[in-house]
């Protein structure tokens, strides 16, 4: 009994835990025309992360979204001129912060960026 009590309290903690990432949180890059902000929805549901992405083109669905703890991973597809490109992100949520690494195409080979993300609201 008290194994089987240890065992729902830990799997509690981590959902509670990976909850962590849920909400709306903006962070700020880098662009052609000087800085631009970026805002992301994020959902959670145990280990499988859902949400969207802003950019120029509006909201984007992420897709292959995990949530392992206290890291996230997942992928924005998005289309410009009739070319599609994939960009990755994977990071670490602690508490309002999210730092991020973002890898995306570049003529050169891919290219990675950091970020910092912060939380602006919860769902």
């Amino acid at each position: 009994m008290k194994l089987r009590l240890a065992l729902v309290s830990c799997a509690l903690a981590a959902v509670a835990f990976a909850a962590g990432v849920d909400g709306k949180w903006t962070y700020e890059t880098q662009g052609r025309n000087g800085p631009q902000t970026a805002t992301m929805n994020l959902k959670s549901d145990g280990a499988t992360l859902t949400g969207t992405v802003s950019g120029r083109g509006g909201d984007t669905e992420i897709s292959d979204g995990k949530v392992d703890g206290n890291n996230i991973s997942f992928s924005v597809t998005r289309e410009m001129q009739g070319n599609k490109f994939t960009m990755k992100y994977s990071g670490t949520v602690s508490g309002d912060e999210l730092k991020l690494k973002i890898e995306r195409p570049s003529q050169n080979g891919p290219t990675t960026v950091e970020v910092t993300a912060k939380r602006v609201s919860s769902t």
